[in-house]
Order: C-alpha cells, then structure tokens, then sequence
C-alpha cells in the first residue's frame, strides 16, 4: 500500500506544479491576451449585396462569401453533424477538452512535434478571432486561456453561431450558410443530410475535402461524419445508410445574381464607400436596396442593347475580331479552338466563335461554351453585313457568305427572336446572327416624377467594355430637348399656346459673320401657333423667343428645372440645345413638366440594412403633395390634425400634417398652369395636329412614339445635336418619365447616315440619323413593356386653367366649329380678347364654356 500512498503524493505534487506552472504561464501571457469582451462587437466578414427594390441580388462585393445566420434558421441535424466530428462534448466542457489536450501532449511527446490537435469549437473560435494557425504549444495555451474566457461570457448557442458563421470551408466561403450555396446551391434548410454532412467534414482540410475538388475525398469523409453521428445517436441507422448511399454531387454556385444592372450596383458601391469607408463596405454584410424594380431595369437593358446592335448593323460590318488561321494554314483542330475561346469573355448577349466553313449562304461555327458542336449561322444572320466604309458610307449589300468571313475568323455571334408567319399563325423563333460590339454608345435613364426614384438606368452597351456612366456623367448638347424648358419661359411672360410666332428664316450678323439657324426639315410656315411650333419642332421660333425673352431670362427659367447654369450657353445657340446636360438631369426636367411643376430630386438608394436586417439609412425623398403645400401656406403651425390623400407610386397615400416634414414636400419649380400647358405642348409633339379629311394633318417630331404605344397620357420632345452627334428622346407615359441619349464618346464622331454604294457605283441614301429614328426606339421598346396594362394618369388640371374655341390660322376666338378651328387651352387673363376677322359675333363670355378634353384639341 505504501507504493500507493507514495504515487498519489507524487499525483498530488505534480498536479500543484501543473497548476502552479499553469497559473505562471496565465499571468506571464495575460498581458499579451486579447480582450475576449470585445468578441461581442467582432463584425463578421460578410459581403455587400446591393439589390433592386423588389428583392433581387445586382451584385456583391467583398471578398469573402458569408451569409449570416441565426440559431434558429441553421437545421439541428446540421448542428449535430459539426459538433458530433469536431467536439462531441461541446455542451459539457468549459472551453477545453482535456481528454483531447493529453492525446495531443502524447502525440507530441512521441513525435517532437505538435501533430495532433484538440481544439474543442470554443477554441477554434479563439482561433479564428483572435490568434493564427501556428502550431505552437504557447499558442495552444493561449488558445485554451482565451476559450475559458469566452465560455465565460457567451452562451453554448452564441459560441455555436460565431463558429457555423466564421469558419472557413473552401472556395471562399466562410460560414456553413455561403458554403451550403457555392457547393449545393441551396439554403442550409434545402440541404438533404448526405449533405451537411459534408459540410461538416470539411474544417480539417476544406481545400482538400471539398466536393468540387475531389468527390472521392468528399464522399469519403461525409462517411466518417455520417459515423460520428450514429454513434453519438443523432441519427439512426437507417438514415445513416440512406445518406450513405446518396451519391454526392457538387459544383461551383457563384453568387445569384438574378438582375443586370452594373452601372447601379456601382453607384450603390461608391455610396457605401463614401459613408462607411471601404474596410467597413466589404466586409460588414450590408444589403443596399435600390429603387429600381427587374420589371423596368430588365426593359432598359433590352432596349439599350437591341437599339445600339440595331444602329450598328444599319452602318455596316466592320471584320472579325481575331484570325486564328488563314487559309494557306493548317486548320485548327475542335480541341484548339476550344482552348481558344475559353480564353474569351463572354459579355451582354454575345459570344465568341470561330468559323470553321463558308457556304453559299451560311457559315458553320464553333461557338464558346457549345462543346465542339458546330452550329450554322443562315443567310437571315449574315445578309445585314455590308462593310463598314465610315459612319456615313457602307458598301454594296453582300451577295454571298464569302463575301463577309472566312474560314479561320474569330467572331461574334447572338442569339436573336424572329417571328416567323404561316397562313394559321406567328411564331417566335430563335436565330443565330453574325454580331460586333457596337462603337455607339447609349445611356438610359427612368424615374417616377412623383418622388424621384430612379426606376431604372443604363449607362452603356457594357459595364465590362467600359465603366463610364454616361446616364451620370456624360455632358451632352442636348439639341432640341432643351425646347419645351425655353416655352416653358414664354408661358410664364405672356405666350400661350395659341400665339402666333414668325416661322421664317433669321439672319443675325455679329461683325462680318452671319448666324443663320434654319430649321430642319429646311421647311418654313410664316406665322405659326406655339403649340405647333414645338409639335414640329421650329428650330427658328426656339431662337426668336430666346431673343424676346432675352438670355437671362432664359438661364434663370432652366435653372428651375435643376439644369446648372455653367452648362448653360449664353448665347442664342441655346435656343437650338447647345447646353450640355447629362441624360438623368433631363429625365429630371421633363419629371417636373410631367409631375405638375414639382421639383423632385432623383435618388437610387432606397434604404441600408445590416446584415441581420436592420435598417440604417431610409431615403427621405422629396413627394410631389400640392395639397400639403397648400396646408402648410395655410397653417402657422403643424398641430391640426388634418389628412389629406395623394397619389404616390400609383396609390393613394395619406399625408398626415404632423407626421410629413414639410421639408420632404417637393417645392414648387413652375407655376401648376405653366406645367400643364407645357405637358400639352409635349403631347402635340407626339400626336401631331390637324385633320386628315380635309388634308390638313401633321406629325410631330415624336410620332413614332405615339404610334408604338397609343395613349394619350403621353408626351415627349425628339432632340439631335450640330451634326448628329447626339440624338435624344425624352418624354413621359403615365406615371413614367424616361430619357434615351445615342451618341459616340469620342466627340468628333457624327452618328451619320445609312448610305451604301450600289451597283451602279451611285450613292444610295436610306435616312440620316437623328432623335426619332436613332434614341426615340429606345425609349418607344421600354415604355411599350413597362407601360402595359398600368392605368393612366394625368396631373389634375389646374383652377386657373380655362379653354376656348380659336381659330387655327389666327390664334383668335371663333364661333365656327369645323375643321378650321380647335378648343385651347389658356392661363386665366390670357384667354384671346379678338375674334378672327371672318368672326362677326363678339362674346367674350364664351371664353371658358368648354369643359375637359375635346378631341378637337389638335
């Protein structure tokens, strides 16, 4: 008994040296341990999202792929699977495992080295927040000290969720919630046991174990874990031998992104960045939504890039991107050509391919990603190829397919719809075209005029061919766009819509040069009412009434529309759009025209949330309410219990007195009247005048609007710069302002002409380029998809507005009701006082007796 009595003093003596040591070792590193607290305020390393309004992911940005989770939303089996292979004894311990420590010390003591580890998920935790990976008995201690520490002042649960949330498991994604996506796909709730069981088998070695890397490896862990949990009884054998026998299958799930909209997510990004800082952006799991809606931003991408492909074909084709063999070569094999093109981006709608034979009238190609299949582009994608001579010259039409490519080119292809029609039926077809990317460049911006919400936007043919936004940053002449701004101005002192303005040629010499504006078409009417004048788009009465009004006046109405005045000429050459404004400034302008006179202000970001759902920043936008700003003229103070109703986003909302900030009540740009009749002014620029019986109809310039959608709660101005440079659509449908803007960024560049040389060696013209027929497209393809089947809707039209029947050629009242005269409308006091000199019946008292709107009106 006596050896026993000894080895248990021995026991005794060296378990106070292990502690005492231990307690010397605690003290000699508590100095250099971190401050376990400040784990509680630790942010998780988790990416931006920036998504649209309705939810769907644009982008992300960071680094690292985490989606943060809470207890309740990780499935128990999946808990159960990490704590069963990495620390069954979790819920018993106090941060160390000291049946796993003296296995380590063995190991050690045997090998000299640190081989084996005993890291409880506490630990592990310290790790990951606080310490390295170096395998060294001090860091080890240093481990289990500060595991100590936070059992102490974290639950189970929240020591459980920083560890599923932090740990890294491959391919970049840290945290079980990113890797149940980039392996599976999948939410951790849609995973099937098989595979959180894999999940849980990858910490020790997850670029390794992983099942994109090896499935062997992969499957033969997940074994293992599936084991460890029928032997800790969380599963039984049945289910063990189900997921056993589940093959494992696993590939490499990206981020989802579910809308295209590059140049937003960038604004959103520099944003972020500018209130929070970069570190904090990338990695604090904010989710910025934005104002635009899949609907609409997915309508302006087609738009844009059906347009600028549709321009670029009308100027011609301007060769292969690449030639990989002539045919004096050898030809490449399938195998080579497929190494060649995983090489090449994929970008917007096009790919590239190789043509590998040139019939008649087709060519075959292998195109990216198709798996050496060869695929035939026919004569219907090939016969637009006429080559490209200059922006205003094409050559001859080809005759046949050699006349385009050759065997051995390197290509651009897309993949377009042609409706094909037989004597039952039409049906959509998919087609296979030659392609390029355009060298025109586009933006595109929409927005609701009641609040400014930028709905969608578009800053190019392609965020990868170039990160310019030009719906933000690109100054453009904005031709004649600037028109309806400058009536707006001859409203306000004095014009109406029926007063007669001198359509006729203008000479204005400055020294020994003359300034000779002319119209265009070079066609001139003589006297001729406003309301015409701007439907057809006068270039001339633009200029006379800069030059009535005088340029000051000018600047100072335009600067209420938020157009700077720096940009703004002063000259007369602003009356024909020499300003340079940007695409969003003036979807800005024609919002306030449109909204009744209200000065929104354009925004994106419509609210900031943290990773876990918090909101940090709200937009308070600026709400079109004319009814509060009434209330608040007539109110002292903002006690009175009143509501009153609005229409905002198409709803009726209830603008409470004490609860609205007057600050958020868009103020007033334009009188409601001068707005109105601006508005009708842009609605005869689509719908032309006069009547066709009597052959006396006109178009305006916007036509082509008014016919691609057909309602009357719309209007907009076509624009074209000196020499074609830009072309401009800009206009409202209902509760929907847009702007389209076509251009090249290289300002010398004129967008030109579709003429080609014939045959006969003779220059053969098809139409110049110019707002109608080059940006008004555009803007027709968006409104015709966002706009369909959404009520109309129309700015109530003001008390001090009056209509009266006018003579057509004269501008003056009349009595007669045919073809020779129209019901206008007039600010109260501006109503004509004379009637046409045929009229011989003076009634001033019939000024106002028409009410609403008379089809007459044009």
């Amino acid at each position: 008994m006596k050896w026993i009595k000894r080895l248990f003093i021995v026991a005794i003596f060296l378990g106070v040296i292990g502690v005492a040591a231990i307690t010397f070792i605690y003290f000699q590193l508590k100095a250099d341990l971190p401050d376990v607290t400040s784990i509680q305020e630790i942010p998780l390393q988790v990416p931006m999202k920036v998504l649209s309004k309705d939810g769907e992911l644009i982008s992300q940005f960071g680094e690292k792929r985490r989606i943060p989770l809470t207890r309740k939303e990780i499935p128990d089996q999946l808990v159960n699977a990490f704590i069963a292979t990495e620390d069954s004894r979790f819920y018993q311990h106090i941060g160390m495992d000291p049946i796993g420590i003296m296995r380590a010390a063995s190991v050690y003591v045997l090998s000299g080295s640190a081989k084996q580890g005993a890291s409880t998920i506490t630990q592990q935790v310290a790790r990951n927040f606080f310490l390295t990976n170096e395998k060294t008995i001090l860091r080890k201690v240093r481990e289990i000290f500060i595991a100590i520490q936070i059992e102490q002042i974290l639950t189970k649960d929240e020591i459980l969720m920083l560890y599923l949330n932090k740990i890294a498991l491959g391919h970049r994604s840290f945290g079980v919630g990113a890797a149940a996506q980039v392996y599976f796909g999948k939410t951790v709730s849609e995973l099937t046991l098989s595979e959180m069981a894999v999940l849980a088998g990858l910490p020790k070695a997850p670029s390794r174990l992983n099942p994109i890397y090896s499935v062997e490896s992969a499957t033969e862990r997940r074994n293992l874990v599936l084991l460890r949990m029928l032997d800790e009884n969380y599963i039984t054998q049945e289910e063990y031998q189900s997921a056993r026998d589940e093959v494992v299958l696993s590939r490499y799930h990206g981020a989802e992104i579910t809308l295209s909209a590059h140049y937003v997510a960038e604004i959103a990004r520099n944003k972020l960045i500018e209130l929070y800082g970069e570190e904090r952006s990338y990695n604090e799991g904010f989710n910025v939504y934005t104002t635009i809606t899949k609907k609409t931003q997915q309508a302006a991408n087609k738009a844009v890039i059906e347009n600028l492909h549709n321009y670029d074909m009308r100027h011609g084709y301007r060769g292969a991107t690449k030639v990989l063999w002539t045919k004096d070569e050898t030809p490449w094999t399938a195998e080579k050509i497929e190494e060649a093109l995983a090489q090449e981006a994929t970008d917007v709608d096009l790919k590239p391919a190789v043509v590998v034979a040139v019939n008649e009238k087709s060519i075959d190609v292998i195109i990216k990603g198709d798996k050496k299949k060869v695929s035939t582009i026919e004569w219907g994608g090939l016969s637009w190829a006429r080559s490209f001579k200059s922006d205003s010259r094409q050559g001859n039409p080809p005759k046949k397919a050699k006349d385009i490519v050759s065997v051995g080119e390197q290509i651009l292809t897309r993949e377009i719809d042609v409706e094909v029609k037989d004597k039952k039926q039409t049906t959509s077809v998919k087609q296979l075209q030659l392609s390029q990317y355009p060298a025109v460049s586009a933006a595109f911006v929409s927005l609701n005029p009641q609040d400014g919400a930028i709905t969608s936007l578009v800053g190019g043919f392609s965020f990868t061919q170039s990160k310019f936004n030009r719906a933000l940053q690109a100054k453009r002449q904005v031709g004649s766009n600037i028109k309806p701004f400058i009536y707006s101005a001859a409203l306000d002192n004095g014009y109406t819509l029926a007063t007669l303005v001198n359509d006729t040629p203008i000479n204005e010499w400055s020294g020994n040069e003359a300034w000779r504006p002319k119209n265009s078409p070079n066609i001139y009417l003589g006297p001729i009412r406003l309301r015409r004048a701007l439907g057809q788009s006068k270039n001339v009465v633009s200029v006379r009434l800069v030059q009535d009004l005088g340029i000051d006046k000018i600047i100072d109405q335009l600067t209420k529309f938020g157009f700077k005045p720096e940009d703004m000429p002063k000259s007369n050459s602003i009356a024909l759009g020499s300003a340079s404004i940007t695409p969003l400034e003036l979807a800005t302008g024609f919002a306030i025209i449109a909204n009744g006179g209200y000065k929104v202000e354009p925004y994106v970001i419509e609210r900031i949330e943290d990773a876990y759902g918090t909101v940090l920043y709200q937009a308070e936008p600026k709400i079109v309410c004319p009814e509060c700003i009434e209330i608040y003229q007539r109110q002292t103070e903002k006690t009175d219990p009143l509501a009153i109703e609005t229409m905002i986003d198409g709803d009726a909302k209830v603008c409470v007195i004490a609860a609205v900030d007057e600050a958020q009540v868009a103020p007033s740009a334009i009188s409601p009247a001068t707005a109105f009749l601006t508005r009708e002014l842009l609605r005869t620029a689509v719908w032309g005048g006069g009547d066709w019986a009597h052959k006396t109809r006109w178009n305006g310039t916007g036509a082509r609007a008014g016919k691609a959608i057909k309602r009357q709660d719309m209007g907009g101005k076509t624009g074209t710069s000196n020499d074609s440079k830009d072309a401009w659509f800009s206009g409202f449908v209902g509760n929907s302002v847009a702007t389209s803007w076509v251009g090249f960024d290289d300002f010398k560049r004129e967008l030109g002409r579709t003429v080609y040389n014939s045959n006969l060696g003779k220059s053969q013209s098809s139409g110049g380029e110019y707002g109608s027929s080059t940006a008004l497209p555009a803007w027709n393809a968006f409104m015709v998809e966002t706009m369909a089947g959404e009520p109309t809707f129309s700015p109530q039209r003001p008390d001090n507005i009056a209509n009266a029947r006018i003579d057509r050629a004269t501008g003056f009242l009349s009595t007669v009701t045919d073809h020779t005269t129209l019901i206008e409308y007039f600010k109260s006091g501006t109503v004509p006082i004379y009637y046409a000199p045929e009229q011989s019946n003076y009634n001033q008292s019939s000024d106002s007796s028409t009410e609403g709107y008379d089809e007459e009106l044009f």
